[in-house]
Formats: structure tokens, C-alpha cells, sequence
């Protein structure tokens, strides 16, 4: 039997690689998935309260118009778009367009960008009306 001990290479890990948007948007749409149930949680107990009569929707509503509510769903609604995005840019990769590395950057930058913008628009639209 031999003594002599095989040395086989070890798997890269994030220490090998530089960071670039691409992992980051894969990762954020990752923790934004399971941030949605969470949101979803939110929704279905403003329902529920909605459905259970005035006392429990003047507490829901009392919630989710404080300060701490208005967080929530400011972060809600940027989760929600943001994977929406992340999963527009998951199609067009499906599709075959904007694999190159190039691309695939720029689509990266583009979730992160078109996801607070259209978050801003959407809490500028929701204080006008």
C-alpha cells in the first residue's frame, strides 16, 4: 500500500474570482426570492385583516402607514421590481441573447439601475395621487 498522498486541486472560490455585477445581481436575485415571501406574508395579512373587519384593517393600514410601514413597503416594492427585472434578463439569457460577458455586465447594471428608478417612480406616482 502506498504512503504517497494524491494532491488534487481545490474548487475556486470567491477569493479567486474579481467581483463583477454579475455575481452580485445573481446573489440579490437570490435573498430578493426569498425576500418575496416574506412581502407575500405582508400581503396576504393586509387581506386577511381587510376581510376580518374595520378594527383589523385600521390596525393594518395604521401599520403600513407609519414610518416603519412606508420602509417596508418602499423595500418591498424594490424587491418585487428588482426580481421582476432579474427575471427579464434570466428570459433574455434563455433566449440566447446576451451571454457575452460584456453584455451580460451591462444587463447586470442595467437590473440594478432599472430597479431604482422605477422604484423612485413608483413612490413619486404613489405621493401624487
Amino acid at each position: 500500500m502506498s504512503t504517497t498522498k494524491i494532491v488534487r486541486p481545490l474548487s475556486p472560490h470567491l477569493t479567486v474570482y474579481r467581483f463583477r455585477p454579475t455575481m452580485a445581481a445573481s446573489i440579490t436575485h437570490r435573498v430578493t426570492g426569498g425576500a418575496l415571501y416574506v412581502g407575500t406574508l405582508l400581503v396576504v395579512w393586509w387581506l386577511a385583516a381587510a376581510a376580518s373587519g374595520p378594527a383589523a384593517f385600521a390596525w393594518a393600514s395604521w401599520f403600513f402607514g407609519s414610518i416603519i410601514g412606508r420602509l417596508v413597503l418602499f423595500a418591498y416594492s424594490w424587491v418585487l421590481i428588482h426580481h421582476m427585472l432579474g427575471g427579464i434578463r434570466h428570459f433574455i439569457w434563455d433566449t440566447g441573447h446576451g451571454l457575452q460577458k460584456e453584455t451580460s455586465t451591462k444587463l447586470a447594471v442595467a437590473n440594478y439601475a432599472g430597479s431604482l428608478g422605477l422604484t423612485a417612480l413608483l413612490w413619486l406616482v404613489v405621493a401624487i395621487v
